[in-house]
């Protein structure tokens, strides 16, 4: 049998890919879906945009997680990748093991009125302010403040110079050079290691403490590997709910009917939770699941994968999947049942689901209250995007008082 003709997404769905990947991503399902990135010098890369398929994929032991499979390739900053994202088992159990105990939903229930009293703290500060950036003044400093926490940062740590060096691997600013970016994270993990193993067993109970320990007396991680976790905890339990947080909020702005069945007559917490589900499903904080390439051939859909070809399994694709979600482009906070796969699926089930999920109820009911009326500060088109490979995020969402 031959293979499907090879098509083209038009040109202006490419260019407007950053600010809203929803037409590029229904003209993927209706055309191709699954789709060759060919370029020069380049390993390939298929795009995968139907629900079916991805959630399947995602549990498919056809593809690696390992990027020493492809030559050349390196998923995230030098020296940061020996992580469990980035590994297949044993290696993936083994490290999954040593973190999963702090992020178990009892544990992290527990923070909740910790969570809410940073999120007040916060909104005190920008109570009578007419200018607000949600993303700077709030997303960012409790979400990352929260992992800081439960890694143990030293708050002289917990500052925006420390969220600006964390981010800019996922998305340098002007100027920037990747490479001293990656080398300004690498000593400031080491510095915050070193620190663990001063403290020793005095270090308390947080988690990048535990990690030492069992590294240095078990030998159960090495030193690569415990300075790349300590990168990704960081990372995911930041960035990921800062995004859901600053999509969701933009979401809520451009439907105002959803956002006022969250504030009328002080919306239970049902309500709450599915409006949090759908807030993940609708403009997902991960846009593409993290690094997989093919460990074999894979024929799907008359397409053949090849062997070492890396496979992007479209996340922010199949939560808008018309064939899962009904009336799948309309926002819905009491959409019930949301089989989403925000937080992707199988194995590698996004360690931190409890902790955004818990953040999330506690932002959005009290950033619509406590902000009352406002409106975007900027033209819809003008929001600033972040161009990141796997995330979906904003820079910035200005907010004004009417």
């Amino acid at each position: 049998m031959s293979a499907p003709p090879v098509l083209s997404p038009p040109s202006r769905l490419l260019a407007e890919r950053v600010r809203n990947p929803y037409p590029y991503f229904a003209w993927l399902r209706r055309h191709a879906p699954v789709h060759a990135d060919r370029r020069p010098d380049r390993p390939t890369v298929w795009q995968i945009s139907r629900y079916a398929d991805v959630r399947a994929l995602l549990t498919d032991e056809r593809l690696s997680k390992d990027p020493d499979r492809v030559p050349g390739y390196v998923p995230g900053p030098a020296g940061l990748n020996r992580h469990l994202v980035h590994s297949d088992p044993p290696d993936h159990t083994r490290l999954r093991t040593l973190v999963n105990a702090a992020f178990v939903p009892r544990r992290i229930a527990r923070l909740e009125p910790f969570i809410a009293d940073t999120a007040d703290r916060l909104l005190d500060r920008i109570e009578h302010d007419t200018h607000v950036d949600v993303i700077g003044a709030f997303a960012a400093p409790l979400t990352f403040r929260m992992i800081c926490m439960i890694l143990g940062v030293p708050g002289e740590l917990d500052n925006a110079a420390t969220r600006d060096t964390l981010t800019a691997t996922i998305t340098p600013g002007p100027g920037r050079d990747p490479a001293r970016t990656a080398q300004d994270l690498r000593t400031l993990l080491d510095r915050l290691i070193a620190g663990k193993r001063t403290s020793g067993e005095n270090s308390g109970v947080d988690l990048l403490g535990a990690l030492v320990r069992a590294g240095d007396h078990s030998g159960s991680m090495t030193e690569e590997e415990l300075r790349s976790t300590a990168y990704l905890l960081l990372l995911v339990g930041h960035d990921t709910t800062m995004n859901l947080i600053g999509n969701g909020m933009l979401a809520l702005l451009r439907n105002p009917d959803q956002a006022a069945r969250l504030t009328a007559s002080k919306a239970g917490p049902e309500l709450v939770g599915t409006a949090v589900e759908e807030l993940l499903r609708y403009d997902s904080p991960v846009r593409d699941a993290t690094f997989r390439c093919a460990a074999e051939p894979i024929d799907l859909h008359g397409q053949l994968i090849g062997k070492g070809d890396i496979v992007s399994l479209l996340i922010g694709s199949a939560n808008r999947d018309e064939a899962r979600f009904p009336d799948a482009d309309r926002l819905d906070v009491g959409r019930t049942p949301n089989d989403h796969l925000a937080f992707g699926h199988g194995p590698h089930f996004c360690i931190g689901a409890a902790l955004a999920r818990l953040e999330g109820a506690v932002a959005f009911p009290r950033l619509l209250e406590r902000l009352g009326p406002v409106r975007l500060a900027e033209p819809d088109r003008k929001l600033p995007w972040r161009p990141a490979r796997v995330m979906r995020g904003l820079a910035e969402l200005p907010v004004v008082r009417v």
